[in-house]
């Protein structure tokens, strides 16, 4: 079987508006699952409100539509019945970091065995291109006409306060890195976020002055850099993955050893960015 195969082209063109980055993220998530033998039988997609949302109607997977915001409580419950399954969260900035926060700031502190990819876009785009919880300080979008003035949610700052969890950085340009990230993240033995920058050229790239889609991708090339490495964190423009330390699970029932927190581990370079 080749990557095709875990989606339903029957169902194509998408959706999504020409140039969206959401395709991209679906394509590399295909080739990763068909790399490690992920199928229907063994792995479930959750999905959140918003444009990003619509990507488990796109794939041969049983899928969740979710509540906007309970993306990560319903992959919890799901993991937490069948922990033999693969759960892998596919949502937006808005849905994780916004009517989601809390969730996401507890599903952190647990570090269940779930994989989040969040495709970063810095916009609510499915309502029209008002701010959201990461859009970069002093952009102008419909609900901020003269820039916003509120400081972006630190997403690499939250995931990071487990000594456990997986954090990676990466873009839809650069897709050999999106790629290993996914993998990596998919492969990690508790909580692990995979931050994606991604274009919405329609509700928010054209008002802050790119013509196209394609300029937006050229801009994560020019931007976007790999950690240098033994990085034990990244900066705002950096492409790399840090990793905690896997936490020693207690077999059901009993009782995890108390002890101090692990630190963190170091950032993998951006090895394969495009």
């Amino acid at each position: 079987m080749g990557f095709k195969d875990k989606l339903k082209e029957e169902l194509f063109p998408t959706i999504w508006c020409p140039g969206c980055g959401i395709g991209l993220i679906m394509t590399q998530l295909s080739l990763v699952m068909d790399d490690l033998g992920l199928d229907e039988g063994n792995t479930v997609l959750v999905t959140g409100i918003g444009c990003t949302g619509r990507m488990g109607g796109y794939m041969h997977f049983d899928a969740v539509y979710t509540l906007h915001g309970r993306t990560l409580p319903v992959a919890e419950a799901i993991k937490t019945v069948r922990p033999e399954l693969k759960v892998i969260v596919v949502s937006g900035d808005g849905d994780q970091a916004s009517i989601g926060g809390n969730h996401l700031l507890h599903t952190i502190r647990r570090n269940p065995d779930i994989t989040v990819l969040c495709n970063n876009n810095e916009i609510y785009g499915l309502t029209g291109g008002q701010a959201g919880p990461t859009t970069p300080q002093g952009t102008k979008t419909v609900s901020s006409p003269a820039g916003t003035t509120t400081t972006p949610v630190n997403l690499q700052g939250l995931v990071n306060t487990s000594p456990h969890a997986f954090y990676a950085k990466t873009t839809v340009y650069h897709q050999g890195a999106l790629r290993k990230a996914i993998r990596e993240a998919i492969a990690w033995p508790g909580f692990a976020f995979v931050d994606i920058t991604s274009q919405c050229i329609e509700n928010n790239g054209r008002r802050i002055g790119f013509p196209s889609a394609n300029e937006m991708l050229m801009h994560y090339k020019r931007e976007f850099r790999p950690a240098p490495p033994g990085s034990s964190a990244l900066e705002s423009h950096q492409l790399g993955i840090v990793r905690g330390t896997p936490e020693e699970r207690a077999p059901a029932g009993v009782a995890a050893p108390s002890g101090g927190s692990p630190s963190r581990g170091e950032a993998g370079s951006g090895e394969g960015e495009e």
